[in-house]
């Protein structure tokens, strides 16, 4: 009676104690295999492994792969400029040295999540404090590499590496949202008020230079136009003096001729004197003189 017993205690026992001593880590874990003890954990890679009993020896498994922590609050931050703000982080982590997380954790893996959204916090306001409302919004991007940075270096200390931080959401609490619309808006209308004082100062300053030109223009065209009208009165002259030295009584006949036309207008009555010498050549087609002698020049 004593062997069944025996037989069945053992049974029951050796598989029990077998399968705590047998254990498998996969491709998306690392273990850490800690002793009773002053003896160092060891490192456990993916693969089938053995270890004593608990609590002889114990397994911790740390997941190795790129996790993700999502608040699912939005937390408070202040700009530079004391503007409230929401802001939802997303922190993309991954665990690269699982003994110095288990020794600074003291075992406690479940912590890291807690303290990282501690460290998160910290780093996004001291972020956010350097930036006013207009950079923040403009440069969100910049501010969350701002804060990835500050948290890799403090989570360095406990054997993780921060790979990302996003931030979701980052928007103004509901009881200062339309007052700070308002400031916005404002801030815009003035920007848009210097601009289109610069613009009209700059319109006017493009006439006033177009004025300048276009009167210095003018000037040199008038200067060009009375050089060209000077020569060509001079050539005038000269055409007219050859044609008075090759026949000056058809010149006087000429020159008279235009007087009248300038003088006479259709329609006009004049009272002269016919015998008046600025009419000799109505009165004779040689102007009184010869036909052949040389007529005495005249001025009209």
């Amino acid at each position: 009676m004593n062997k069944i017993i025996a037989l069945v205690v053992a049974v029951v026992i050796v598989p029990f104690a077998a399968s705590s001593m047998v254990f498998v880590v996969d491709q998306k874990h690392m273990a850490v295999l800690s002793a009773r003890g002053d003896a160092a954990p060891a490192l456990l890679g993916p693969g089938l492994h053995t270890k004593l009993p608990p609590p002889l020896q114990t397994v911790t498994l740390v997941d190795n792969r790129i996790q993700s922590l999502d608040a699912p609050d939005e937390d408070r931050y202040v700009t530079s400029d004391k503007i409230d703000l929401l802001a939802n982080p997303v922190v993309k982590y991954r665990v690269t040295d699982p003994l110095k997380l288990l020794a600074e954790t003291r075992g406690d893996v479940q912590s890291l999540q807690e303290w990282l959204a501690l460290l998160s916090r910290s780093a996004l306001g001291d972020a956010f404090a350097k930036y006013t409302l207009t950079d923040t919004l403009a440069k969100q991007q910049m501010l969350a590499d701002e804060a990835r940075g500050t948290m890799d270096k403090a989570a360095a200390s406990l054997g993780v590496s921060i790979v990302d931080v996003q931030l979701t959401r980052v928007d103004f609490p509901t009881a200062m949202a339309d007052t700070v619309y308002k400031r916005m808006i404002a801030a815009r209308q003035q920007v848009a008020a210097e601009e289109r004082a610069k613009g009209t100062a700059e319109a006017d300053k493009i006439k006033v230079d177009a004025v300048g030109q276009q009167q210095a223009i003018l000037a040199d065209g008038y200067r060009q136009a009375q050089a060209i009208k000077g020569k060509g009165d001079a050539k005038a002259a000269e055409i007219a003096g050859e044609a008075y030295a090759s026949d000056p009584q058809f010149y006087q006949f000429y020159e008279s001729m235009e007087a009248y036309k300038k003088t006479f207008k259709p329609g006009d009555v004049i009272v002269v004197d016919p015998s008046n010498e600025f009419f000799c050549f109505m009165r004779s087609p040689t102007g009184g003189a010869a036909p052949d002698a040389p007529a005495v020049p005249r001025k009209h």
